[in-house]
């Protein structure tokens, strides 16, 4: 490595050195939108904003985000450039601390936000609803996620994904969906939705789950999820998600799910990642992307190449 390459990844390492910049981007990687703001470092870290601000100015001088000011907020961003090198870092040690960040302060007043946002977007289901959902899915989540941080920012990406649920059922959308199930949600069914997402694009929706959902996905299942573009995350099964499920393909679980008349059902033998090396892994990765393709055929899908 030459002088000037040494040079910038000091300092960056350097952005690096402090434990509430380490958890600002921890929150900003985990974020279903890829970006907070200010407000969202400094409640759930319980810091003031200006001592946040600091913070957050410091890891974009060193290069690791971006910001953007949109009206009267400015919004970070993990930079491009950096992102994979970010995500490494924060998987690396994953396992240091099972529970990394304790209780969010005032979880009811997050939810409450989380609900707020979420209720103009589904016109067609009433306020109180929303937020029994949000309320639902957080104590679903937190039995796995733990009652740190990323509580609160798994819980609007599930709430969003059970209303959507919700919606269809009532009839108000009409594209075709295929859930994926397995034990864990943390290998085959991620793997198997990421790949009928990537081939399929948005003329299917893909959503997989887990009958007893692992705290996180597989770690080699995860540089596989990153080189779709997918971001998923272990989540428990509901009745609502088979329901408005055109398609039930499941791994392994099969005798967990509700059957419902209309509902084409599918069992997958394939094999669990949480029991492969990686050179396996991609073995079964080229497994399911076979049967995805010919599941995506079967349903009469343009997309698939």
């Amino acid at each position: 490595m030459g002088a000037p390459a040494a040079d910038q990844v000091a300092r960056t390492l350097k952005a690096l050195a402090d434990p509430l910049r380490v958890r600002a981007l921890s929150l900003i990687a985990a974020s279903p939108r890829g970006e907070v703001c200010v407000e969202d470092v400094s409640t759930l870290t319980a810091v003031s904003q200006p001592t946040v601000s600091h913070h957050l100015k410091v890891l974009k001088d060193g290069g690791l985000v971006t910001a953007e000011r949109r009206g009267t907020w400015v919004w970070y961003r993990l930079a491009p450039e950096h992102r994979g090198a970010v995500r490494a870092v924060l998987e690396a040690f994953d396992d240091v601390d099972p529970h990394p960040t304790g209780p969010v302060p005032d979880l009811d007043h997050h939810l409450d936000r989380v609900a707020a946002d979420l209720a103009p977007r589904y016109p067609t289901i009433v306020a109180a609803r929303v937020r029994d959902v949000v309320r639902d899915s957080s104590t679903a989540l937190a039995r796995t996620s733990g009652l740190g941080e990323r509580l609160v920012l798994l819980t609007e990406r599930f709430a969003r994904q059970r209303l959507d649920d919700l919606v269809r059922i009532e009839g108000g959308t009409t594209v075709p969906r295929v859930l994926f199930v397995c034990v864990a949600n943390a290998g085959r069914s991620q793997l198997a939705a990421a790949l009928l997402q990537h081939h399929a694009g948005g003329t299917v929706l893909a959503r997989s789950a887990g009958s007893a959902p692992a705290p996180a996905v597989h770690t080699h299942v995860r540089p596989e999820l990153e080189a779709l573009g997918a971001d998923g995350f272990p989540k428990p099964l509901t009745d609502d998600a088979v329901r408005a499920a055109d398609v039930v393909v499941t791994m392994g679980c099969g005798d967990v799910c509700p059957v419902y008349p209309g509902t084409r059902y599918e069992d997958w033998a394939v094999g669990d990642p949480a029991l492969a090396s990686p050179e396996g892994v991609t073995a079964i990765r080229a497994d399911i992307d076979a049967r995805v393709r010919t599941l995506l055929t079967s349903l009469a899908t343009p997309g698939v190449s």
